[in-house]
């Protein structure tokens, strides 16, 4: 559903919060190798992410990535908003420009539920909620302390 960018930031933060929790900071490396993805493209999305304000990072042995613990938690709707824009949110079903009520496309009347659902999914839970699920991915892989 979303692009690539979208899906390894959420991946990255979640398992960037996740290990927080655990009062470890992971780098790079650890990130890419545990979410499965180009450790390159890992890098410049999370420098983006630290530009955008939502992480924090240190450099050096014993550096890595940071959510810091003053800053409300983020939501997964800022996050998409953030590297997709607000169409993926708010647009057409269809892909259609000028969709609404009074020039409804094919897909309107069955999209709209569905977005509506999405958009409050995706406000409602936030990168904090996803690393505290019992069920979170890294915790089904094990990952030690």
């Amino acid at each position: 559903m979303f692009n690539k960018e979208t899906e390894y930031a959420l991946r990255s933060l979640v398992y960037i919060q996740y290990r927080n929790n655990r009062d470890n900071m992971p780098g790079i490396e650890e990130i890419s190798t545990e979410i499965e993805a180009p450790q390159s493209f890992i890098a410049k999305i999370l420098q983006r992410m630290v530009r955008l304000g939502f992480i924090g990072s240190v450099k050096g042995k014993g550096g890595g990535y940071y959510f810091d613990a003053n800053n409300a938690e983020l939501s997964l709707k800022e996050l998409i908003l953030a590297t997709e824009g607000g169409n993926i949110l708010n647009g057409c079903g269809f892909g259609l420009k000028h969709c609404n009520s009074e020039n409804p496309c094919p897909l309107h009347e069955q999209y709209g539920p569905i977005r509506d659902t999405i958009n409050k999914l995706v406000s409602e839970e936030t990168i904090q909620s996803l690393a505290r699920k019992e069920n979170a991915a890294f915790r089904v892989k094990n990952i030690g302390t």
